[in-house]
């Protein structure tokens, strides 16, 4: 096992220059029994001069319905944590686009930021989350008009807080939604935890998908549910991050460095690990514009001394190594 106590010293070692001229579209997974239709968005590699799309909260580098350049390209599937959306980890995907992968990002419909929050306190969030996947691989697989463009031998995935729990249940994992119960402290009102104390658990099904053979997962959230045994068939590849002070931040309980340890501990294939010095939980998604900065100010204000668009060149450059050495043969 490697570990890495990963400083914005080391991270000048990593840093790469990024064009950031990936082609960008939107994407819509039709609704089917049971399940809502999925918003997503396809980055991808593209010949084109860099152009802007403009969405409600940002302006992205990027050109959109760019003819995609390539053949056999490897997919990666990015999944956001509790609140966000699918442009959530947009510098990732194009750094990885622009470096010959096909990303797609999804919006979960059980804990989009801005759409319906109803459900995302619920435990339906730990089986629905896992399900989308499967959903949006199929899609891009079988339905999407550029499906041929994909090697459907090489697929991966890219999770952050939720993210990263959504993606270690995909490659394998079955975790025991009762030990939530541990994580409910008597005063709090949050819905999950009146399921569990009423024992309204969803069955133990969990979506797998094997066809996800690389995973990159930052600040995996729940690591307890897994423990002990519920890691023992994820078995590919894994980078895993941990935010040092994620502990002191706002996470609703789910993310501790102690949980992502265990999750370290009880991995099979034990991971390439970053620990990740100074930087708190909401360091992992990308430097924000002045407009967010001012209106969430918690998930933007990083500590003294840490340089977020720096370590986010590094970090990109290190998850781009990882996906190029397990799935481009």
């Amino acid at each position: 096992m490697r570990i890495r106590k990963f400083t914005l010293a080391s991270a000048l070692c990593l840093t790469t220059t990024l064009a950031h001229a990936a082609g960008f579209r939107f994407l819509t997974v039709p609704a089917e029994a049971g399940f809502p239709q999925i918003e997503a968005a396809v980055w991808s590699p593209c010949r084109e001069p860099v152009g802007e799309v403009k969405l409600r909260t940002m302006t992205l580098p990027a050109t959109q319905n760019c003819a995609i350049s390539g053949d056999k390209l490897p997919l990666i599937v990015i999944s956001h944590g509790y609140g966000g959306s699918f442009p959530g980890h947009h510098d990732t995907a194009e750094a990885l686009a622009d470096n010959g992968f096909v990303v797609v990002a999804l919006s979960h419909p059980v804990d989009t930021g801005g759409g319906d929050m109803s459900r995302a306190d619920t435990l339906a969030a730990f089986t629905e989350r896992p399900a989308d996947i499967k959903r949006v691989i199929d899609y891009m697989l079988d339905a999407w008009p550029d499906h041929a463009k994909l090697d459907p031998g090489h697929i991966g995935f890219f999770g952050f807080s939720r993210g990263g729990y959504t993606g270690l249940v995909v490659a394998g994992g079955n975790p025991d939604l009762r030990k939530m119960i541990a994580l409910c402290p008597e005063s709090s009102r949050n819905p999950s935890c009146a399921e569990l104390r009423k024992g309204e658990i969803p069955p133990p099904a969990f979506t797998h998908d094997p066809r996800v053979r690389a995973l990159v997962i930052a600040d995996p959230a729940f690591g307890p549910l897994f423990a002990p045994g519920g890691l023992k068939d994820v078995k590919i590849p894994i980078q895993l991050w941990a935010s040092a002070l994620s502990g002191e931040d706002r996470t609703g309980g789910e993310v501790t460095l102690d949980y992502v340890s265990t999750i370290m501990r009880d991995l099979p294939v034990k991971p390439d690990y970053h620990l990740v010095a100074n930087a708190g939980h909401y360091a992992f998604l990308p430097p924000c514009t002045q407009e967010l900065a001012q209106k969430r100010p918690n998930i933007c204000t990083d500590r003294a001394g840490f340089d977020r668009l720096g370590f986010h060149n590094a970090f990109n450059a290190a998850a781009l190594a990882f996906f190029r050495e397990h799935l481009k043969d």
